[in-house]
């Protein structure tokens, strides 16, 4: 084999198999050689971090392959779809890097088309008005086993399925009374062929048509047709709608679409530990106020991972190293906190915040007196600036970081050592106080002037403390947030218990915390790394006299030690 042919098997070998499919169709110049794909969401509830990965991989393939990528909305079910759904999608698009530019389609588009297809269906013999409730369809569709029951209306005239089909447009029958149904096969192993609903009636007002249907397209008739018309040449799906790809296609087939037919293809949606991603499992947290909104930070949602500090550039990372799998798996979380904190390592500004403080009072520096230290604002990035750091004589540390009676290799302060406070002075503990409780509220200390930060000591110590200057922190909100769930797989519960039993009762804890000061000029949005503690963002509650910021995630995973 030469060089050449190497070249081509490692290239090969590196693609997906929905990049090796393209390349194939690309190479046999079907579709005259264009890759045409869309995002195709239900406007029903806000987008998950599955529909991420789908975001990124139908737009990515558009944009290796020089081709295009359309949003179309499925909007064929007025009763639990909303313009806020639609603007919360578009927004979601946008904010991970990617646009649609002028083609945004709905499905609500071809309902002309789609009920001219119908008709013509009708006229073929393959569709037929049936008048079982839907629990009789359901009862009469049999098991894979079994074959089902030929419905009583399944051989009426042409005729009277078109007259009685146009009176259905025409509003003349109630909601469930009477259903478009393709006439394919009660016997099919594949229930979905089992002459499957097109067209339900329901009198309900449209977010965008009005009032001028009173029936609606099931997904799987509009699904195919419209991306014919749209020009799609991968529809690209998870894999539960493998067993639609037969009706998909019967569809196409029996509308005698022959040229410029789109293709569908499933990959492995993503499942997450820790993670629920059943859309009505997520409206039934909001719904039941188990979370706050749809943008809670403990939310899978693409507006919940946002408002807790997620990137988009952390969440294509993602996306990237998941893959595209055939076949369904799990997906650890630990990779989606280190696609985060890898992100935010590198583009983070460091601040200093202290969680539980306790005074420490330097009894040699001069009362009154603050001095301007200066501390690196990105260690990772060697374009960075530094920060403002003010110093005085009583500061704050962390509870934690002072025991009385330490225990062997505890490096942070007690009586009689020394630790370095960052950015300032190594400094030595020679009391402290306690309150009436018996709590130490107090410690005190003294500092070595010769040993600022960026002087040559000689003097070296073990332990670096974080710390805030008492006069002038920042005193914040702050919100913790944890894992929803405390069960790695959710939905494994009791016998007779549902997923909402493993929530995780500490998922959010509140708290307040003193943060130095530079930190006053962060607005909504902006992420930080607390040193020694975590990575934060501003909340969008942050007002002028509170500032409130969201935990994203832990300097290191330490859920399961």
């Amino acid at each position: 084999m030469n060089t050449n042919e190497n070249s081509s098997e490692e290239k090969k070998v590196s693609l997906n198999f929905l990049e090796q499919i393209i390349e194939n169709d690309i190479k046999e110049n079907k579709s005259g050689g264009k890759v045409h794909t869309r995002f195709p969401p239900e406007p029903n509830g806000y987008l998950h971090i599955g529909h991420a990965k789908s975001i990124c991989l139908n737009f990515g393939l558009a944009n290796k392959y020089n081709g295009l990528c359309n949003l179309r909305f499925d909007d064929t079910n007025p009763t639990t779809e909303s313009v806020e759904y639609v603007n919360s999608i578009r927004d979601d698009v946008h904010w991970l890097g990617f646009d649609w530019e002028e083609r945004e389609y709905y499905a609500s588009d071809y309902f002309e088309k789609l009920y001219e297809y119908a008709i013509f269906l009708i006229k073929k013999g393959k569709a037929y008005v049936c008048e079982m409730t839907a629990e009789e369809i359901s009862a009469n569709r049999g098991t894979p086993q079994i074959p089902g029951k030929e419905s009583p209306w399944r051989n009426r005239s042409v005729s009277d399925n078109l007259s009685i089909f146009e009176r259905m447009r025409n509003g003349d029958f109630p909601d469930g009374t009477r259903v478009l149904r393709a006439k394919i096969d009660m016997a099919s192993p594949n229930m979905h062929m089992r002459d499957p609903v097109m067209y339900r009636i329901m009198h309900a007002h449209h977010h965008r048509t009005g009032d001028d249907w009173c029936i609606y397209p099931m997904y799987d008739w509009a699904h195919g047709q419209s991306d014919y018309m749209e020009g799609i040449t991968h529809s690209i799906c998870t894999l539960e709608f493998e067993v639609h790809r037969p009706l998909y296609d019967w569809f196409l087939d029996e509308l005698e679409i022959k040229d410029n037919r789109p293709r569908q293809i499933e990959f492995a949606r993503l499942n997450l530990t820790y993670t629920v991603m059943s859309k009505r499992k997520l409206l039934e947290l909001v719904g039941g106020a188990y979370v706050h909104g749809w943008d809670d930070p403990r939310m899978p949602t693409i507006s919940g991972l946002r408002r807790r500090g997620y990137t988009p550039a952390s969440l294509r990372n993602f996306a990237e190293r998941v893959g595209i799998a055939k076949r369904e798996n799990f997906i650890e979380v630990e990779l989606l906190e280190h696609c985060i904190r890898e992100d935010l390592n590198k583009n983070s500004p460091r601040t200093m915040a202290v969680m539980n403080p306790l005074k420490l009072i330097i009894t040699n520096y001069a009362e009154g007196e603050t001095e301007i230290l200066h501390g690196t604002l990105n260690p990772e990035d060697p374009e960075s600036s530094t920060r403002p750091i003010p110093f005085s004589r009583e500061i704050f540390i962390e509870k934690d970081d002072f025991m009385e009676n330490p225990p062997n290799k505890f490096f942070r302060l007690s009586p009689g050592s020394e630790v370095r406070l960052k950015y300032a002075y190594i400094i030595r503990c020679d009391s402290f106080k306690k309150d009436a409780n018996g709590e130490i509220s107090e410690i005190y200390c003294t500092y070595f002037p010769e040993t600022k930060s960026g002087m040559n000591s000689l003097k070296k110590v073990k332990g670096t403390l974080h710390w805030v200057n008492a006069a002038d922190c920042i005193k914040a909100e702050v919100r913790l947030y944890d894992r929803l769930f405390v069960n790695e797989y959710p939905d494994e519960t009791e016998e007779g218990k549902d997923f909402k039993h493993n929530l995780n009762p500490d998922s959010l804890v509140v708290t307040t915390a003193y943060i130095e000061p530079h930190a006053r000029s962060y607005k909504a949005g902006d992420k930080c790394q607390f040193e020694r503690t975590g990575y934060f963002c501003v909340d969008p509650d942050t007002t002028e006299s509170l500032m409130v910021f969201n935990r994203t995630v832990s300097l290191k995973d330490s859920w399961k030690k």
